[in-house]
């Protein structure tokens, strides 16, 4: 099968919407495939918007903690910090002066707050050429990714093409999206798209009584408690259905069609699914935090992997430029 790279930003612990949707189907894939897969934890990408390293430092370990708690593994993987391979950041300065200003400027990561320029760093303006860095450095073939980042996928690929027609060579390998259809949209606590960025994110890994409150947090509506509600408008079902069994589901949607019960038994159900589904992988991620030296060795395996794989197409763009 294709080599299969992936990454998750160290912007903050990961979600139930990082698990469900990159987490989870990533391990699967790495499963499925007879190639190494790269998983990575983008920490370069995360000093874009903040600027905290003792915060970064800690989401970096949690991060690296959930991947391991679920399951992924590292004989089959090169798994990795973005920032221990200072090669990326050398590529990516030879693909800034590969990639036109107006690309960049059309990048959503950038549109969306250029109303308010002061607030937009160089590195959020060039972002998309770090992902491409990311990704081009390894040889990748095929890059899970979510709708929402087709464009700057789309943006590599344009990257590398014009790249490898300038030098006249093919070195950069034309990266293909693998978008999943069955990966929906995970709502958050208020509704809109699980984000950090948001503050509306449902974090599975905290201790029993914040885990409690954090899901008391779901918006829902005042339909009175006698009263039958509709499932399909309500973020606790949405989110309860992502993660449960069809026959729980089902269950679970009788009630509400049925009345006499409110939202906070819903949630309360949601919570104490969470409780029985992630068991082993909250007890797991508790094991890692409480224990960091076992995740530097599992990195730093896989940085010397990233390092000597890496370093092959670095030298091979740096000949053609007339660095080495």
């Amino acid at each position: 099968m294709a080599r299969v790279l992936t990454g998750i930003q160290s912007s903050g612990r990961p979600h139930l919407g990082n698990i469900l949707g990159a987490i989870v189907p990533a391990i699967q894939l790495a499963k499925e495939n007879t190639e190494e897969s790269y998983i990575f934890i983008a920490d370069f990408h995360s000093l874009t918007s903040s600027k905290d390293g003792v915060l970064r430092k800690e989401n970096t370990l949690a991060v690296a903690a959930a991947w391991l708690a679920f399951g992924l593994d590292i004989e089959k993987t090169v798994f990795y910090r973005q920032s221990r391979r200072p090669e990326v950041a050398e590529l990516t300065w030879y693909l800034n002066c590969f990639t036109p200003f107006p690309m960049l400027a059309n990048a959503h990561s950038f549109k969306d707050k250029s109303e308010r320029l002061a607030d937009v760093n160089a590195g959020l303006f060039t972002y998309p050429v770090l992902m491409a860095a990311d990704i081009l450095l390894y040889s990748a073939d095929l890059v899970p990714v979510g709708k929402d980042q087709m464009q700057h996928l789309e943006m590599t690929r344009d990257i590398a093409t014009a790249f490898n027609r300038i030098v006249e060579e093919e070195i950069l390998t034309i990266p293909e999206a693998r978008i999943s259809e069955s990966v929906k949209t995970i709502p958050g606590t208020d509704g809109q798209k699980m984000s950090k960025s948001y503050g509306n994110y449902i974090d599975i890994f905290l201790p029993e009584k914040q885990l409690k409150k954090n899901i008391n947090r779901i918006i829902t509506d005042s339909t009175a408690l006698e009263d039958p509600k509709d499932p399909d408008t309500c973020n606790v079902f949405k989110l309860y259905s992502l993660i449960a069994e069809e026959s729980q589901t089902a269950q679970l949607r009788e009630k509400y069609l049925g009345g006499n019960y409110g939202y906070g038994h819903a949630k309360k159900e949601f919570y104490e699914l969470i409780l029985d589904k992630y068991a082993q992988e909250r007890k797991a991620f508790d094991f890692y935090m409480a224990h960091p030296d076992e995740i530097e060795v599992k990195l730093a395996a896989g940085e010397e992997k990233a390092k000597t794989e890496g370093e092959k197409i670095l030298n091979r763009v740096r000949e053609k430029l007339g660095f080495r």
